[in-house]
């Protein structure tokens, strides 16, 4: 720990086998955000309610067995389930190809991918999040989530765009290909790892399962910062369901875009990515923890107010949507380091996997529900008004930190004062 006390993490030989790793994996991830909604829509022709149908798909395991799976977590080692979560989406996902190649690929086969890939990233995402306060000192969490995210970002500036390329010239169900072997490289990294994870702490076999995510609901509700933080995280998650689900839909379909355009548009979000990746503690040291918090939920609502609003020739549609996406990038970033990294200082370390599957529950349970209201206001009322509903929604989260002590916050707290 005195190493990457001094000298920073990038000296830090097994946090930097988790940032390859992570860095991998996300541009990959970048090509399957395209690849799966656009399968969907040019090959299935899939209309709004089925691409909220596919939204809810892939978060539902948030809402159904998210709080089980912080328990699970907390009684196992996380690292062996890092690795099984990315084998186990690599296999998942390289049936989308094989299929459209034998001429099989069905909507339903999409549902149900996105349902078991959607499992295996909750799993990986709680244990991901509560690995690290284990790999890396508590000071250094701010440090060690911003470079995480920094390479996510970096990697992501191009992904859009190799996406939008790799789908034009392979076709969408086939760039997917892409991102199952970075999962399989992500795999052999944290299997890399040298750094042993302490065991698990030994548990009463009488003790059940429900007691262990009551002690999980109990330390978020329970604690005015971290309750906060979820009923964010909830808004946000419930308003962004419907914005996503129509977002594609409204860029083929309502301004007729092509994927290489979206590609770029995506890219320019990911810039904004970038951007909050590298300012959130600067940012915080200016304003305070709090409003710097609230000033990042500002800015993703005012981005996507953006969207709606693109109208006139395609070169003037192509910047306003560059701009908004560049816009929620920065600020969501802004905003995610710094609430990660606040709820990872508030929590015992025992506590953690229970702690951000609560977390995760609020931010992805809503989001079924948030997907498909967004395809049935798609299809009523319109895609454009929807995408103005959610925009605004989005911008009431900001409610929840104004009226919690999270507002007066000038910096992270250092030691766990929660459970």
């Amino acid at each position: 720990m005195l190493r990457d006390r001094f000298t920073g993490l990038w000296l830090h030989p097994d946090f930097r086998k988790l940032w390859a790793g992570h860095t991998i994996a996300q541009v990959g991830q970048q090509i399957t955000v395209l690849a799966v909604p656009l399968t969907a829509i040019l090959l299935l022709d899939a209309n709004a309610i089925q691409m909220g149908i596919l939204a809810a798909s892939l978060n539902l395991p948030a809402l159904v067995v998210g709080l089980f799976v912080g328990a699970w977590v907390d009684r196992l080692q996380r690292r062996p389930l890092l690795i099984a979560a990315d084998i186990g989406r690599a296999i998942l996902l390289m049936s989308i190809p094989a299929a459209a190649l034998l001429d099989l690929l069905t909507i339903e086969h999409l549902y149900v991918t996105a349902f078991l890939v959607g499992f295996l990233t909750l799993v990986f995402d709680v244990a991901y999040r509560s690995y690290l306060p284990s790999l890396v000192s508590r000071e250094r969490l701010i440090e060690g989530n911003s470079k995480l995210e920094l390479s996510r970002s970096a990697a992501e500036i191009g992904g859009p765009g190799l996406a939008g390329a790799l789908i034009q010239v392979a076709t969408a169900p086939f760039a997917i290909l892409v991102h199952a072997v970075s999962l399989l490289f992500s795999a052999l990294f944290l299997g890399a790892i040298d750094a042993s994870e302490a065991a698990a702490p030994a548990r009463d076999p009488e003790r059940r399962l429900w007691r262990d995510i009551a002690d999980g609901l109990r330390l978020v509700f329970g604690h005015p910062m971290l309750r906060a933080i979820a009923g964010c995280a909830g808004t946000i998650g419930f308003f962004n369901a419907i914005l996503e689900t129509v977002l594609i839909l409204y860029i083929v379909q309502e301004l007729g875009l092509s994927p290489g355009v979206i590609g770029l548009i995506f890219a320019a979000g990911n810039v904004g990515f970038l951007l909050g990746a590298l300012i959130p503690g600067r940012l915080t040291g200016w304003i305070g923890l709090g409003p710097a918090l609230g000033l990042g939920l500002l800015v993703v609502g005012v981005g996507d107010l953006l969207v709606p609003l693109a109208a006139g020739p395609n070169v003037v549609v192509l910047i306003m949507l560059a701009i908004a996406q560049f816009l929620f990038g920065a600020g969501y970033l802004v905003f995610n380091i710094n609430q990660v990294s606040l709820r990872q200082a508030l929590t015992p370390d025992h506590l953690q996997g229970r702690m951000n599957a609560t977390m995760s529950f609020m931010l992805y349970g809503v989001v079924p529900a948030g997907a498909i209201l967004g395809g049935v206001l798609g299809t009523t009322v319109g895609l454009r008004p929807t995408l103005f509903l959610a925009a605004l929604g989005e911008i009431l989260a900001i409610l929840w930190l104004i009226l919690s002590p999270v507002w007066s916050l000038r910096e992270h707290p250092q030691t766990a004062d929660a459970g």
